[in-house]
């Protein structure tokens, strides 16, 4: 099997020849998995795949057959494609490893399948997997661990062109409390607002730690924690902030996908103990996450995912209905049971 990558590596080696047939990228950390699609997105663009088409779960599972008839197919005018794949569990079932299986074993000239994935683990793998690694990479997304974190926040700072000491490094991940999405926000807004030099704890503190600036990630604390009242004044501030919804959605929906594993996790009677530590929630968080796993079945979680997709769609014109009032509610929701009723109306 051939090495697996990270994320970094995968997407640092795009572009010293043409792409590979086939990419797999998963893991838990979403903000990697993102990135990496994107840069692959970006080299097939600049390699000349005209066309691309995206196959996702809709009801229980992907449209295999569709998949595979599309895979056989010759592009329009003959254009190379991206085809990508997303599945959430980053299992495809004994249908979907059989199309990925086959088309690597004779893939075209002109396609690129991309598959994400947004768990992973030694048990994902198999024949399928193994086929992907043969034909082209793999890269996987592992947790990024707590004694991980402050080389990784100082090697995006350097990217993003922010000099900052050891110390303002170290404060900066306290406040991000080892949430890679809240880190590469606040990590932009300091590329804006830096203005140059290196920047020492006391500047660090002015420009991350403004308790009244309402961010999207104690907006979803607020309502794991119960606080609905507090989440919907966090949503109208962001609101009046010129926020819009599109940026607030990959936070909600990573902890709200989070939140629904866990609680299949406490559905089964698996050791949630073990799982909080795999979903690298840190100590001073599990209290809210075992609340909010009180206050709903785990098939709710599930619910709560569907509405969050609901709100995207919305917000990015592929759905009817006011986003901002469905988000709203969805929060209402997540916070007090006897909001859930409002998802329906």
């Amino acid at each position: 099997m051939a090495r697996e990558l990270t994320p970094e590596q995968l997407a640092g080696g795009l572009s010293r020849g043409p792409l590979a047939p086939v990419y797999l990228v998963a893991g838990a950390e979403l903000l990697r998995v993102l990135e990496c699609a994107d840069a692959i997105r970006a080299e097939a663009r600049a390699q000349g795949y005209a066309e691309r088409e995206v196959f996702e779960v809709e009801g229980r599972d992907i449209d295999w057959d569709g998949l595979e008839a599309s895979l056989r197919a010759p592009g329009l005018f003959s254009a190379r494609r991206l085809i990508e794949v997303r599945l959430p569990t980053s299992k495809p079932g004994k249908q979907g490893g059989e199309v990925i299986v086959d088309y690597c074993a004779q893939p075209p000239p002109d396609i690129c399948l991309l598959i994400t994935g947004g768990e992973w683990s030694r048990k994902h793998g198999g024949k399928w997997s193994e086929a992907v690694a043969a034909a082209g990479a793999i890269a996987v997304a592992w947790p990024v661990k707590p004694h991980e974190l402050q080389d990784w926040l100082e090697a995006r700072l350097r990217r993003r062109g922010v000099r900052a000491e050891r110390d303002a490094v170290q404060l900066l991940m306290e406040r991000v409390e080892g949430n890679l999405l809240a880190a590469a926000q606040e990590i932009d807004k300091l590329a804006l607002l830096a203005g140059g030099g290196t920047l020492d704890a006391a500047r660090m503190q002015a420009l991350v730690a403004d308790a009244a600036r309402y961010d999207v990630f104690r907006l979803v604390d607020a309502a794991l924690n119960g606080q609905g009242a507090q989440a919907v004044r966090m949503l109208a501030g962001l609101r009046a902030e010129g926020e819009a919804v599109p940026a607030l959605m990959g936070m909600v929906v990573m902890e709200l996908q989070r939140t629904a594993a866990l609680a299949r996790v406490k559905a089964r009677g698996g050791n949630l103990g073990a799982e909080l530590k795999a979903q690298r929630i840190w100590d001073a968080k599990e209290a809210a996450y075992r609340r909010a796993l009180d206050r709903h079945p785990a098939a709710r979680w599930e619910r709560f995912v569907a509405v969050a997709g609901e709100v995207d769609r919305i917000a990015k014109g592929r759905g009817d209905g006011d986003e901002w009032l469905l988000l709203e509610r969805l929060l209402l929701a997540v916070a007090d049971p006897r909001a859930v009723p409002l998802l329906a109306a």
